[in-house]
């Protein structure tokens, strides 16, 4: 099976809105409408196996110093395939391209970023830009995501 990793392109925009909101109804990951998809599809990469999206991430910058990849979301038959990872990859190699020398994500599963050389951190050593999509979550009062964070050298 043969996995291309690239930017997304507006052709994938419902792909991208059903695979985020798959797992935001299973309560894994924040909503993101169309509107949010086709605004932020800059941000986005794909991974595309046999012709279709099995998975996708978005690399926000939130500081000079510092990126968020965000809405990291693998299609169910295609787990443990390697393309998470893939994801995360890509996303590394494009903060290195910027020269930014951090990358965090808030999740449900910090063993698979450890596993990529993240480490857990306490979310209130993020900086405050960091909580403006908590202010649209349900679970504000009780988060129970988990902060990891990775220094990015120029060879991520």
């Amino acid at each position: 099976m043969f996995m291309k990793v690239r930017s997304a392109k507006i052709t994938d925009a419902k792909a991208v809105y059903s695979l985020i909101n798959s797992y935001a109804e299973r309560d894994k990951m924040l909503f993101r409408s169309m509107a949010d998809i086709y605004e932020n599809l800059q941000s986005f990469t794909v991974a595309e196996l046999n012709g279709r999206v099995a998975g996708c991430c978005a690399l926000q910058i939130i500081w000079s110093d510092l990126a968020e990849i965000k809405s990291l979301a693998v299609d169910e038959g295609h787990r443990n395939q390697g393309v998470g990872k893939s994801l995360v990859a890509a996303a590394l190699e494009q903060a290195a391209q910027l020269d930014l020398p951090k990358v965090f994500a808030l999740t449900l599963d910090p063993a698979f970023f450890e596993k990529l050389g993240f480490e857990v951190v306490e979310k209130d050593s993020l900086p405050m830009k960091v909580w403006s999509d908590c202010a649209k979550c349900p679970k504000q009062q009780n988060c129970d995501e988990i902060a990891v964070i990775k220094t990015v050298s120029r060879d991520a």
